[in-house]
């Protein structure tokens, strides 16, 4: 049987498709880039119909109108990484936010802890074999579409095919909504001084031969640039940018002294713009896998020289890392960092990497601060942190004493909170200041 006679039956509407929906449905729709747009509108007008759906996403990119106040008793959303457009809903109680670990999040579908109705998904048109790409965002999708118990498909012609484990079958798919749009793109960032001269202190650390884990941002876009000069790097993370394209081209990233996946680019989805998905495109270079695999730790170890590079919003002076919150409010999740800092710590040769600007809100703030914020939430703990790096420095933590980790954090925090620091590590810890020169000379003048 040609698998035309089975795709061409499943053709429908996105408001034929979206009838399937009923009350108390658990809905997970596909993220970043890849947010099935057409389908997604649909069931924002079904909604209304319907009571008690609850929709499960991780990061989605583009409008969320399912968090409107007036969809509250129609649809809620359970979040397993805050996006920017479901931010508010979280904060204010109209959505749901669900910590777990990127690496994890597959087991909570498979195993039905979160049991998934319907999968909405966006992939390529079927190959000569009847096999569809997920495209630029495998993932966390692909083992939603398994789990599902109906799958529906926008099918966009728009969409990179991608290599790896990265297909479903036409036979797996439900119905299908073809549509013909441009994927949204996210362009590299703009970095800021600070960003630069931390760049500056990573490139340095970075080896030849290095395999790297970085998203993108302001600090993983400058570190990319700095490294225009190294050699034989290659890649295994959760998601990379349009900077990773430059350093394949320019011979930077050959993938060839890897030590797992050798001569490929490993990742879970792609985040950037037209270019990088033109490059993506049936690259054999690239391979996208669902995420229980490309954030599994032992797989991650088992690349040598496996460098992880994220960020973080606070650091105590203990060396425990706040992600995912400011305070009480949540900002954003858990996602990979524990996966990779963990696996990169295992790695031979591995440097796990926690890097952030020394202050926020316009310097009037530390990062680096004695003791986190009330209800602020411990992400990589103080027994998994290597190295912390700020525009002033990097420090290592790894097998430090208490004592120690101090002096190293207050020496790469901003030089305005340094003797403020010092004093609390006192008060907290009962760590003498002496090793601040401001505060050692007033105490010798007393």
């Amino acid at each position: 049987m040609s698998w035309l006679s089975l795709y061409e039956p499943k053709k429908v509407t996105a408001h034929e498709a979206v009838q399937v929906l009923k009350s108390g449905y658990r809905i997970f729709v596909t993220g970043n880039c890849s947010v099935p747009q057409v389908v997604m509108e649909a069931v924002n007008e079904r909604a209304p119909q319907l009571e008690n759906l609850k929709l499960i996403q991780v990061l989605t990119v583009g409008k969320a109108d399912y968090v409107k106040p007036e969809l509250v008793p129609h649809i809620r959303v359970n979040s397993l990484f805050i996006s920017e457009n479901v931010r508010d809903a979280v904060n204010d109680g109209r959505a749901d936010f669900t910590p777990v670990f990127l690496s994890e999040i597959p087991d909570l579908f498979k195993s039905g802890r979160l049991p998934i109705d319907v999968a909405l998904i966006q992939v390529t048109p079927p190959d000569k074999n009847g096999y569809c790409s997920y495209g630029v965002e495998v993932g966390v999708t692909k083992t939603a579409a398994e789990s599902a118990k109906i799958v529906i498909a926008e099918v966009n012609r728009n969409m990179p095919r991608t290599l790896g484990d990265s297909f479903i079958h036409v036979s797996k798919i439900d119905y299908v909504v073809e549509v013909d749009y441009p994927l949204p793109e996210v362009q590299m960032a703009v970095s800021s001084p600070e960003q630069e001269a931390i760049a500056e202190h990573l490139a340095a650390l970075i080896p030849d031969g290095a395999t790297l884990q970085m998203g993108i941002g302001g600090i993983p876009d400058a570190v990319l640039k700095k490294l225009v000069n190294h050699r034989h790097l290659g890649v295994h993370t959760e998601l990379f940018s349009d900077g990773v394209v430059e350093l394949v081209e320019r011979g930077v990233i050959t993938n060839e002294r890897k030590t797992f996946h050798p001569g490929k680019i490993v990742a879970g989805f792609v985040l950037g713009t037209k270019r990088l998905y033109d490059f993506i495109d049936d690259n054999p270079i690239v391979e996208l896998h669902p995420t229980e695999y490309v954030n599994d730790p032992f797989n991650i170890a088992r690349n040598d020289k496996m460098v992880s590079i994220n960020s973080a919003i606070q650091v105590d002076l203990t060396g425990q890392v706040c992600a995912d919150s400011i305070g009480t409010r949540f900002y954003s999740g858990v996602g990979g960092q524990v996966d990779f800092v963990r696996g990169a710590a295992r790695s031979r040769g591995g440097m796990p990497i926690i890097a952030m600007p020394s202050t926020a809100r316009g310097g009037t703030v530390s990062r680096i601060v004695p003791i986190l914020d009330p209800g602020a939430g411990v992400v990589t703990t103080r027994n998994d942190v290597h190295f912390i790096a700020t525009e002033y420095g990097v420090a290592d933590l790894y097998g430090r004493s208490i004592r120690e980790r101090v002096k190293l954090l207050i020496d790469i925090a901003h030089p305005d909170f340094r003797a403020e620091l010092a004093e609390a590590a006192e008060h907290y810890y009962h760590i003498p200041r002496f090793f601040v020169p401001e505060l050692r000379k007033t105490t010798e003048s007393s």
